[in-house]
């Protein structure tokens, strides 16, 4: 009874929608089950939990689709007339093997954590589900999907001319990280996660990821750029080395709002995400300052997710509309001559990196946006295809995220070719 009522209940919601959905026989599809369920909150709802419940599975389902609940947020505004979808007829088939066993699209759900499935060709939707009570109404954390979209706004903040050159430094426009290891970094090696200053980040708790964030969501807690001053020792020049970490975004974020005068979310909302057509407010949580939390954090719904990997499909055009420089895109999804330190299989066996985003290893430019535990939007311009995943892995870095990438790589073969 329980589950019939919860499929009732998400019908209810999808039906009475905004208008973004266009008229098909194909609708999403809801359920309130999910692998493991009942370890992740079933019997109780999926609970959203405190503050203080972390990394607790009983109520991951509820603190990921709740977090702005959680933290205080500022609204990203959904756009006044929502831009449209199409469905499909009828879903795809699409079968990969991984780990040994031949899998299709029903196999990775039964199998995988994932709260929202999502599949994009153009402006249509193949396929789009969503598990453990979850509806197309809930706002997904990004976790650090996040910072590609920091990374998309340095790149609209250059060609305004609100940040002259990503070759100054971060100090020159936030006069507080004067002097300091990231103050003396150039934008363009924030960018690449290439300061080469000391920074572990391995979530186990002690970390300096954990000393970042309990800085930065402390009550009243220090100024982003006061945290991010303890982060001084290098341990390789700048622009030489790949070295993920969020207080590269941090700074960036900081750099924006100063170079703009406006907080993430309102340039956010002026420059992307209205002029995409999102169909349903977004937030972001901030910090102890009213600053957004630049590394993560960002929420919003699967197919404002999607629009958002459509207008990077186009390589930022929407509607005959340049949103982000193209060669901005260009720049950010490939590696330049000189910078093979960045490339595919030298950052990890099957990715390299850009302007705050990961570029896969393939024949063609094809690129993802990563969060820890399983928050993956994957992008192939060529085809046009997105894939947009929403989880609640239990491990941050959890080996499970692989097989996004073998789903992933199945989909453009068997659908980016028609």
């Amino acid at each position: 009874m329980r589950r019939a009522a919860a499929l009732v209940l998400a019908a209810a919601l999808w039906a009475a929608g905004p208008s973004a959905i266009g008229p098909s026989a194909a609708a999403p599809v809801f359920s309130d089950d999910g692998p493991d369920a009942a370890a992740y909150g079933r019997a109780e709802g999926y609970p959203i939990g405190k503050p203080s419940s972390g990394r607790a599975q009983g109520t991951l389902v509820g603190r990921f689709s709740h977090f702005d609940q959680l933290y205080r947020s500022r609204l990203v505004a959904r756009a006044a007339t929502p831009s449209g979808f199409d469905y499909a007829p009828a879903e795809p088939v699409v079968t990969y093997r991984h780990q040994g066993a031949q899998k299709d699209l029903a196999g990775y759900l039964a199998t995988n954590p994932a709260t929202g499935l999502l599949i994009l060709r153009g402006d249509t939707i193949l396929y789009e589900h969503y598990q453990y009570g979850r509806t197309d109404r809930d706002r997904f954390t990004s976790m650090s999907m996040a910072k590609t979209i920091v990374g998309l706004l340095v790149g609209i903040a250059v060609a305004e001319g609100r940040i002259r050159s990503i070759d100054d430094p971060a100090g020159a426009y936030v006069p507080a990280l004067a002097g300091s290891g990231y103050g003396g970094t150039r934008i363009r090696d924030l960018l690449h996660m290439a300061s080469g200053i000391r920074f572990t980040e391995d979530y186990g708790g002690s970390d300096d990821s954990a000393r970042l964030m309990a800085g930065l969501f402390g009550r009243p807690g220090k100024p982003a750029a006061d945290i991010l001053r303890q982060f001084n020792d290098r341990d390789a020049p700048p622009g030489t080395l790949f070295h993920y970490a969020g207080a590269e975004t941090e700074t960036l974020g900081l750099v924006v709002a100063a170079a703009t005068g406006e907080s993430l979310s309102s340039y956010l909302q002026s420059r992307i995400w209205g002029p995409i057509g999102a169909e349903a407010d977004a937030t972001w949580v901030l910090d102890g300052h009213g600053q957004e939390v630049a590394p993560c954090c960002f929420n919003a719904t699967l197919r404002d997710y999607a629009r958002l990997s459509r207008l990077l499909a186009q390589d930022g055009r929407w509607d005959g509309r340049q949103i982000i420089p193209r060669q901005w895109l260009l720049d950010a999804t490939t590696v330049a001559p000189g910078d093979d330190f960045l490339a595919p299989g030298r950052v990890s066996r099957s990715t390299g990196y850009g302007y705050q985003l990961w570029i896969l290893k393939s024949p063609r430019r094809m690129f993802a946006l990563v969060g820890i535990h399983g928050q993956q939007m994957f992008v192939d311009p060529a085809s046009g295809l997105v894939m947009v995943t929403t989880s609640v892995r239990p491990q941050p870095r959890d080996p499970g995220s692989g097989e996004a990438f073998a789903l992933w790589y199945a989909v453009v073969e068997q659908l980016g070719k028609g």
